[in-house]
């Protein structure tokens, strides 16, 4: 399972220093979606120059005009980017065709999707490369859990899942066994007194033996 760290709250300054601490144990360095907004996409320009051995995720949450919005992301160096799972599908489309252009990866996420089944079918028939099964914030602020979803969403579709939303190290090995292929970090990393040590014991638990009994 892949381990991305997903940075949301920081300036791009305070990201770089962070991700000194952290990249070593990472495989995907996300560019969240407030720090695009507040930065630009040079924030995945800069990612990308400082640390071109790692995967770039520019979670761009499009909702339109999906080709020219991933293609943006792809020229300023992002692998991942995303569009919202409730979008139109003429939107995902023109996204996914951005990506087969470019040879990137299109990630649904799922947020606000009432019947993630369903849609999940959906989406792998359009050609979306990734699904990600997301608690966003206000979410998490009423207990909500993506942990629940991703059985059902594995059982439906054959392509990778991507896990993001208050994921901590008690939980992590959990997510895991569900049946994730990445999984994304964010708070529990950046708001760790050390930042690098949490990265660290969370690549461990995702490498043990225990974390490995279901791939």
């Amino acid at each position: 399972m892949k381990l991305q760290v997903s940075l949301d709250l920081l300036s791009l300054d305070q990201a770089i220093n962070l991700l000194k601490e952290v990249a070593p144990y990472v495989d995907v360095i996300e560019a969240g979606t407030p720090l695009i907004k507040q930065e630009g996409l040079k924030v995945v320009e800069t990612f990308k120059k400082f640390f071109p051995d790692k995967l770039i995720f520019a979670d761009m949450k499009t909702m339109d005009a999906g080709e020219l919005e991933a293609e943006i992301a792809f020229k300023a160096g992002a692998d991942f980017t995303t569009v919202l799972a409730v979008a139109n599908d003429k939107t995902l489309e023109g996204a996914v065709a951005a990506a087969r252009k470019y040879n990137k990866i299109v990630s649904a996420d799922m947020i606000g999707v009432s019947n993630r089944e369903k849609r999940a079918r959906e989406l792998e028939n359009l050609g979306v490369n990734y699904l990600e099964i997301h608690s966003g914030l206000d979410e998490q602020a009423q207990g909500l859990s993506p942990l629940n979803a991703i059985q059902a969403i594995r059982n439906a579709v054959k392509i990778p899942l991507s896990v993001a939303g208050g994921i901590k190290e008690d939980t992590i090995q959990q997510v895991q066994a569900a049946g994730a292929d990445m999984v994304a970090v964010g708070a529990a990393i950046y708001n760790a007194q050390s930042p690098g040590e949490v990265a660290r014991r969370l690549r461990e638990k995702i490498t043990s033996e225990v974390a490995v009994l279901k791939v």
